[in-house]
């Protein structure tokens, strides 16, 4: 499993994602934001350090990495950025991982 293969295909993912809500619906004004949680066996464990390269950091909950922001939206929308981690965990869960899309508003 080449990881940061998986990582280009779900940010792309994200992006699209990002990319199809901003033109559907604009920028909805109600700010936050939005994550990805993978959860792993251990935070050293090969899996996790493979993901801490690729942009992941340990979470303050166990066994857990996330990554914010996985489309690089700018804005302040929560919505748009919802969109675009909602994608890139369904494409790290069809890899096998276990993860989820987290948020919370500003």
């Amino acid at each position: 499993m080449d990881i940061q293969a998986i990582h280009n295909e779900a940010r792309n993912a994200a992006i699209t994602a990002e990319n199809a809500y901003l033109s559907q619906h604009g920028e909805p004004l109600y700010c936050g934001f939005a994550w990805v949680d993978v959860f792993v066996e251990r935070t050293n464990s090969k899996e996790a350090k493979e993901l801490i390269k690729i942009g992941f950091k340990k979470s303050w909950r166990a066994k857990c990495l996330n990554l914010w922001s996985p489309g690089g939206y700018n804005g302040q929308s929560m919505d748009v950025k919802e969109a675009g981690a909602h994608a890139y965990a369904e494409v790290l869960s069809k890899y096998g991982f276990k993860a989820y899309m987290g948020a919370r508003a500003d």
